[in-house]
């Protein structure tokens, strides 16, 4: 799977010659219809003219962490190929929540959908509104584990990163494969119509 990911990562990968950085994303759901929340949120970051979603890992069932009162999320990392600098992403990706119906009203708490800037190629960013690399990714597994499926070896910083973190972090009976996303990505092989 990691092999068929970074080729087709590959096509984006190049920013200086398309203008096109690779960022990483967290996705979250855990009420309403939660794997439609996941796959509606992808649909419409596929739909920004500036955005393409390279790769996404597998869905994983999660129980809540800190908040633990509500029920259990559904997770999954995507990667994306984007024109947008780091600041507008985040806007576009909070549009999307707003969109499908995220209310924030209890930190951590149960939400429809929620979308996290992870790290994005040559940024680092600190700012009131956003943190890159995100300062909590390597501490929830509910991120590393999806995230382990679609980061390439071929970005090594990246790569040590996820899998030393998944190598320290305890609870993993917490997270379960949940099922394979059915989410069309270039690394996934193309299906003839038969016609």
């Amino acid at each position: 799977m990691e092999r068929e990911i970074e080729q087709g990562a590959s096509n984006y990968v190049s920013g200086d010659e398309t203008g096109l950085v690779i960022a990483y994303i967290a996705l979250g759901a855990n009420i309403g219809d939660r794997e439609y929340s996941l796959h509606a949120a992808l649909t419409e970051l596929d739909r920004h003219h500036d955005i393409k979603v390279v790769a996404c890992s597998d869905i994983y069932e999660t129980d809540p962490v800190g908040y633990e009162d509500q029920p259990v999320f559904l997770n999954m990392t995507a990667c994306l190929a984007t024109a947008l600098d780091a600041e507008a992403l985040l806007q576009v990706m909070l549009d999307i929540e707003k969109q499908l119906g995220r209310v924030r009203n209890i930190r951590n708490g149960p939400r429809v959908i929620d979308l996290d800037l992870l790290w994005m190629e040559g940024c680092s960013v600190n700012t009131p509104d956003l943190t890159l690399p995100h300062p909590r990714m390597g501490e929830r597994l509910f991120v590393m584990v999806p995230l382990a499926d679609i980061v390439p070896e071929s970005d090594t910083q990246l790569h040590a990163f996820v899998h030393q973190a998944l190598g320290t972090l305890d609870g993993k009976e917490g997270i379960r494969k949940w099922k394979r996303s059915s989410w069309p990505s270039e690394s996934a092989p193309s299906v003839s119509s038969g016609d």
